[in-house]
């Protein structure tokens, strides 16, 4: 088949980039004709996938948005595709992917917590979220989509409330994990890291991976760690992301008095090593509609401290893979889980349990429920 993947960049770095690239040089492999639909792109996934450069001349990143979205409404009335694959912010395709849940409800639930302080007391994205919404509102308008693929229940469910969509239309595709990279094996590797930041082996070491710490609920994490220095002494936070505001949370941790027990390592190439330099992952997002991280920390053989809000919170048995808070939870509510994860001897054996769960979520098997949705939505009568 020729199948078109629509989206605005193409990347092997970066949530929704990445789940591009790996998508396109799946169905490459599989001998289908690709052709990655964008405004941007890097060198291709395989060497049989082309691209459709789309690159109307407008000023500002909320206009870009809106005149891709056009200039693909008028790319795909030309019927060059068998099926077409739109990975967000467009409205023009068979299936879509929705990997990013839906706006309305990241504005919700996560912009009180998102971006710099100066942004949301002057609005700064006000523009670039209306459109954001109406484009949203015509991909998931009756008869614009053939079928949906949602990343998590979570999503699938809110999708289902918001705009109807029919229980057959929607289907739940989890993200698949890379489980050579993030590994039990990578342990001495990660001993190796403890040493060269100055953490003692037995040491009980937390981390939080995460780009935007606002979102990812790193002011709440730091919050909690007076709690859990309390049952476990010496224990460390290891923050590892970037965030235009960074010098907010360093202050918020000296003002905490836990400046001591918590290194910002910055954005990190080698986060399987991270991983498997923890003892507990925690991320207590506001909303993530997965959440890779989640399922990277499982891979690794170490156990997670979520809240609901994340759709691979789904993956984490309550008590068995982790623990999965409300996502209003509290500091007080955070901290008393950490510290019951904190207890020796409790994330180390529940390692064996996370890596087992996450062996269900291979990338190989994300890639080939895609294509088996693209198959069908390809044969069936439009």
């Amino acid at each position: 088949m020729h199948i078109g993947l629509i989206h605005m960049r193409h990347a092997p770095v970066g949530g929704t980039e990445l789940v591009l690239h790996r998508v396109a040089r799946h169905l490459a492999e599989q001998d289908h004709e690709v052709t990655i639909v964008c405004r941007s792109h890097a060198d291709p996934p395989h060497p049989a996938v082309r691209f459709e450069v789309l690159r109307a001349p407008v000023f500002g990143s909320a206009w870009r948005m809106w005149a891709f979205a056009k200039d693909v409404e008028r790319h795909a009335a030309q019927g060059r595709y068998d099926v077409t694959l739109g990975l967000g912010k467009t409205w023009s395709h068979d299936v879509i992917r929705a990997g990013g849940g839906s706006h309305r409800t990241y504005l919700q639930l996560a912009a009180p917590h998102a971006g710099a302080r100066w942004e949301r007391r002057l609005g700064a994205t006000a523009l670039k979220d209306r459109l954001a919404i109406a484009i949203e509102e015509r991909a998931f308008a009756p008869g614009a989509y053939r079928r949906v693929i949602a990343n998590s229940r979570m999503v699938r469910d809110d999708l289902r409330r918001r705009y109807a969509i029919p229980e057959d239309d929607i289907e739940v595709v989890y993200n698949g994990v890379d489980l050579e990279r993030f590994h039990p094996r990578n342990r001495e590797r990660g001993a190796k890291l403890r040493t060269a930041l100055g953490i003692a082996p037995a040491q009980f070491v937390v981390l939080f991976v995460g780009n935007g710490f606002g979102r990812k609920g790193l002011a709440r994490l730091l919050d909690a760690m007076p709690a859990l220095l309390g049952t476990r002494p010496g224990a460390r936070l290891v923050v590892v992301g970037r965030d235009s505001d960074r010098a907010t949370y360093e202050r918020r941790a000296r003002e905490l008095g836990v400046d001591g027990a918590v290194l910002f390592l910055g954005e990190r190439r080698d986060v399987e090593v991270c991983h498997a330099m923890a003892d507990l992952y925690c991320l207590p997002t506001w909303y993530d509609s997965f959440a890779f991280t989640i399922a990277e920390a499982l891979a690794g053989g170490v156990p997670v401290v979520t809240t609901q809000l994340a759709g691979a919170a789904e993956l984490v048995d309550h008590g068995v893979h982790g623990a999965v808070l409300r996502g209003e939870a509290t500091a007080e509510e955070l901290g008393l889980a950490l510290g019951e994860w904190a207890v020796d001897g409790r994330a180390r054996d529940a390692g064996p349990a996370a890596r087992s769960r996450s062996e269900r979520y291979s990338i190989a098997a994300s890639l080939e429920a895609v294509e088996r949705i693209l198959l069908e939505v390809a044969a069936a009568p439009a």
